[in-house]
């Protein structure tokens, strides 16, 4: 592995977002300035052949990257401000495995991405369970 390889891996590896090869040609280039961003694609190119690296689809024409072993985690993307934000949580492998056993398989593997919108203040009050009545309106 190369130098300038070796700092596009550091910044893979230290970035908490989900970056683009245009942001991670910046963040690069600002360590090694000699870093070119056919370097970063061929880079980007050879970790995703090798299973290192995730290709992400969120949606705004540019992919984007994530480490494969980043772990079971979900995403929910800002169709507004393409913001993505991590999370985890054990209820939807459990539906999606009740789904997947109700229509006669075992769940061996799933994604989830979700696209939405903030809502506004008065709108999550809504939706909290703790503020709907009896009715379930």
């Amino acid at each position: 592995m190369t130098g300038q390889r070796r700092v596009i891996a550091h910044v893979l590896s230290n970035a908490d977002d989900h970056p683009d090869v245009e942001e991670l040609y910046r963040r690069a280039s600002e360590i090694d300035s000699r870093i070119s961003v056919a370097t970063v694609y061929r880079t980007v190119r050879l970790l995703e052949e090798k299973g290192i690296l995730e290709r992400r689809d969120f949606g705004g024409g540019r992919a984007r990257y994530e480490a494969s072993d980043s772990g079971n985690h979900y995403h929910l993307i800002d169709v507004d401000s393409g913001r993505v934000v991590e999370f985890e949580d054990e209820e939807p492998v459990r539906l999606l495995a009740e789904l997947a056993q109700r229509l006669g398989f075992d769940l061996v593997s799933h994604r989830i991405e979700l696209f939405g919108r903030r809502a506004e203040p008065d709108d999550r009050k809504k939706s909290l369970p703790e503020n709907r009545n009896k009715s379930g309106s």
